[in-house]
């Protein structure tokens, strides 16, 4: 990468502020790399719940697919229509926060009394879609918090990768060469007053 373009003070005064934004830099750097280590911790984290969720979201389908089945062919297709009676779920979502970067931290259902009087198979039939349905609320939670914690490590990475590999060699390289410049003009002063004292000695 090319290093950046800067505006540096002329003479002591731009060597005191290199010097003080190579230090703010510096520091930039290792606060971002803490934060990235954070947060891939919390991404693996965050990882490891997804699989879990899918997992057990996977189950619970299926299992309710299957009490479907039972119901449709113990009772039909109108038992299963008339066991809905029009309620909904009501889905709550907490959220939690890792250096600043709000995700959802879990989700929950809440289901009402059914209106209706079931017999038994429709009625586990019922159970089964509450729970698959809380299991893929939970999933959903859970995977949303792999997709903001990942975009954020990747962020922190390429704003990690921009300050060590432009900003700080840039800063470090305009600092070279102020000093050197500084050192030049030290020396050419010393020159030129030897050579004054010189012309002065009787």
């Amino acid at each position: 990468m090319t290093p950046p373009k800067l505006t540096v003070p002329p003479g002591r005064a731009g060597r005191i502020w290199l010097v003080r934004r190579l230090e703010t830099a510096r520091r930039g750097a290792d606060l971002l790399d803490r934060k990235l280590r954070i947060l891939q911790s919390e991404l693996a984290r965050r990882q490891a719940a997804a699989a879990e969720t899918e997992a057990r979201s996977d189950r619970c389908q299926a299992e309710a697919r299957a009490w479907l089945l039972r119901a449709a062919l113990l009772g039909g297709q109108q038992a299963v229509r008339l066991a809905d009676d029009g309620q909904r779920a009501q889905v709550t979502v907490d959220y939690g926060l890792a250096m600043g970067v709000r995700y959802p931290s879990r989700a929950a259902c809440a289901f009402p009394p059914p209106l209706t009087w079931d017999g038994p198979v429709v009625a586990r039939t019922r159970q089964a879609h509450r729970a698959a349905l809380a299991a893929a609320a939970e999933h959903a939670a859970a995977a949303a918090a792999v997709r903001v914690v990942d975009t954020e490590v990747r962020a922190t990475r390429y704003r990690l990768r921009a300050v060590q590999d432009r900003w700080i060699p840039g800063l470090e390289q305009a600092l070279a060469d102020v000093t050197f410049a500084l050192e030049e003009q030290e020396r050419s002063d010393a020159a030129r007053l030897r050579l004054a004292s010189r012309a002065a000695a009787p």
